[in-house]
């Protein structure tokens, strides 16, 4: 997928967005948007990764959960959790949100090139699986992925709302032009979503050791200050077009 000639900085944040070659679709079922998710935490090794060779070894029944030690366990209904934490890990991914055709991330840069690579075998690595499992050939992503970088906690707190808003397109079409029609139906549909981290940032375990929450939680102000920041934004719609320069479609 990616090849870069800018320099990540280590302990900058970024604003990533990858996407599907000619806007086709990137997760097609449940099945494709799981992968994605063990995509995303086993691509961030510096280590080589056989992802589902080494499936059934990575995870455990929900009923030995006792057994977690990373985190918390995943929602009710999930039968998989990821074992203890070995990796050598790119990056600190703080948010995350998948979209069918689009992916956002909200990286911390920890080792040198941290960003670049773990593209790259992100790209590589989904891309393979998918192709393989839908008969096809060549990129699944396009070849270059945007970025923009987060200089500020105002931008960051824009930022989670804008990544984290982002599925309401899937229900209600045109909302950024149009507005919002049925408020509390996207309220409810955001909180139930289980392609993102929002959940995760309001309490609500579902993918818990995909991201890393307490740098961002304590800038947003708790649970209670991410839901609100959501919140805020359906009801109230507030300006955000002067953080253009941050925001990446």
């Amino acid at each position: 997928m990616p090849y870069r000639k800018e320099q990540f900085s280590n302990g900058e944040i970024y604003h990533v967005v990858s996407r599907a070659l000619d806007n086709n679709l990137i997760f097609k079922d449940i099945n494709d948007y799981y992968r994605g998710i063990f995509s995303i935490y086993e691509f961030n090794n510096a280590d080589p990764v056989e992802i589902w060779k080494r499936r059934r070894d990575r995870m455990i029944e929900k009923k030995k959960e006792k057994m977690w030690e990373v985190g918390s366990p995943p929602v009710s209904g999930s039968q998989t959790i990821f074992t203890a934490d070995k990796r050598d890990k790119f990056l600190d991914i703080l948010v995350f949100c998948f979209m069918p055709n689009h992916i956002h991330l909200l990286l911390k840069q920890i080792k040198e090139n941290g960003v670049t690579n773990f593209m790259k075998k992100l790209g590589s690595g989904y891309g393979s699986y998918f192709n393989k499992k839908y008969n096809r050939k060549g990129y699944v992503f396009q070849n270059r992925f945007k970025d923009v970088h987060i200089e500020n906690d105002n931008q960051l707190k824009v930022i989670f709302t804008y990544i984290h808003t982002n599925p309401i397109s899937l229900i209600e079409p045109g909302w950024k032009e149009n507005g919002i029609k049925d408020k509390e139906k996207t309220k409810a549909f955001l909180e139930e979503y289980k392609w993102s981290s929002y959940l995760d940032y309001i309490d609500k375990k579902n993918f818990p050791s995909i991201t890393e929450r307490e740098f961002l939680t304590e800038v947003m102000g708790g649970a209670e200050g991410c839901k609100s920041a959501i919140n805020n934004w359906i009801y109230y719609k507030h300006e955000i077009s002067k953080f253009s320069n941050i925001l990446l479609d």
